[in-house]
C-alpha cells in the first residue's frame, strides 16, 4: 500500500484545535429512533444536550451527533428528518461543551447546515459519494472524515466479500482520498475511517483490527468505530448492552495500533484505559 508520510498532530475544526498527539475520544450522540445501542434515548434537545455535557465531563474530546441510523437494515431518512433532528442540537451544542462537535451524515445539505451552525467536523460513512457531498466538501473548510462501507446500511451485511479486505478497503479509502484531491481538497483536511462492521464479516472485523497499522501508515489520521457492535457481540457472547468490557478492549488495541481518534459510546471507561496506556508508553 502507498504511503503519505506521518499523520498530523492535530486537526483544525473550525474554531477548535484537535490535539492527535494522543488518541481522542468521540462520544457518540444518536438523535435518533432506531440507531442500535442507544436509539430514542437522545432524541430532545435538553436530553441530547445533557448526555454531551456528561461526555465531555467525562474526557470526551469530540462530540459526534448523528440523524439517520446506519445499522444494518436501517430505513433512509428524509433530508427534512435529518434536518429537524441535527441542526437544534448543533446550535444548542456549540454554546454550550468544550468539545468539537461532529456530525455524522452524508447528507449535502445536513453537512452545509451543521457547518453554519457550529459543527466542527463532518463524519461521513458514504465517503463523500452522496450526490453533492464532494462539492459541499470542496465549499468547506472542516475536516472530513471518509469511511469504507461495501453497500449500503440495507444490504451491507448479505454476505459481504473481499479479494483481501485490508487491500480492497485501503484501496477504496485512497481511491476517495484521490477524488478529493482531484477537486481540490487539501489532504490536511481528510480522516480515514475503516468502517468496522460496514459490510465485514467477523473475520474481516478482526483482520482489520489487528492490522489496524496498514491504515495508520497511509498517512492520515484514523477514526475507528467498534464500540457495542456486533463483533463485540459475537466475540464475547453478550447482548449490546452488556458489551462495554469488550468495546472498551478493542478500543484499546485500536490504539494501540496508532488509531488517532476512537468513536466509543462508554467514554468514561475509555478514557480510563486509554490514561494508562499512555502511562505505559510514556515510561522509561
Amino acid at each position: 500500500m502507498p504511503t503519505n508520510g506521518s499523520p498530523p498532530n492535530g486537526l483544525q475544526c473550525g474554531g477548535r484545535f484537535l490535539d492527535l498527539s494522543r488518541p481522542a475520544v468521540m462520544g457518540v450522540l444518536n438523535v435518533t429512533p432506531d440507531s442500535f445501542s442507544d436509539g430514542g434515548r437522545f432524541l430532545g434537545k435538553e436530553a441530547a444536550l445533557e448526555q454531551a455535557r456528561a461526555m465531555v465531563a467525562e474526557g470526551a474530546a469530540i462530540v459526534d451527533v448523528g440523524g439517520e441510523s446506519t445499522r444494518p437494515g436501517a430505513a433512509p431518512v428524509s433530508e427534512a428528518q435529518e434536518l429537524d433532528r441535527v441542526i437544534p442540537v448543533v446550535e444548542a451544542l456549540a454554546g454550550e461543551i468544550d468539545a468539537v462537535i461532529s456530525v455524522d451524515t452524508s447528507t449535502p445539505l445536513v453537512m452545509r447546515e451543521s457547518e453554519s451552525a457550529g459543527a466542527g467536523l463532518i463524519n461521513d460513512v458514504r465517503a463523500l459519494e452522496r450526490e453533492g457531498a464532494l462539492q459541499y466538501a470542496v465549499e468547506s473548510r472542516l475536516p472530513l472524515c471518509l469511511m469504507h462501507m461495501q453497500g449500503t446500511p440495507q444490504s451491507m451485511q448479505d454476505n459481504p466479500r473481499y479479494q483481501d479486505v485490508l487491500d480492497d478497503v485501503a484501496g477504496y479509502l485512497l481511491q476517495r482520498v484521490s477524488a478529493c484531491r482531484t477537486a481540490g481538497i487539501a489532504d490536511s483536511r481528510l480522516l480515514l475511517d475503516p468502517g468496522f462492521g460496514f459490510g465485514k464479516t467477523l473475520q474481516h472485523n478482526l483482520s482489520m483490527l489487528k492490522h489496524l497499522h496498514r491504515f495508520v501508515e497511509l498517512g492520515f489520521p484514523v477514526l475507528v468505530g467498534l464500540s457495542r457492535k456486533s463483533m463485540i457481540g459475537t466475540v464475547t457472547g453478550k447482548p449490546v448492552d452488556q458489551r462495554q468490557s469488550g468495546s472498551v478492549a478493542a478500543a484499546l488495541l485500536a490504539a494501540q495500533q496508532g488509531a488517532h481518534i476512537v468513536r466509543v459510546h462508554d467514554v468514561a471507561a475509555t478514557v480510563d484505559a486509554l490514561k494508562i496506556l499512555a502511562a505505559v508508553q510514556e515510561s522509561t
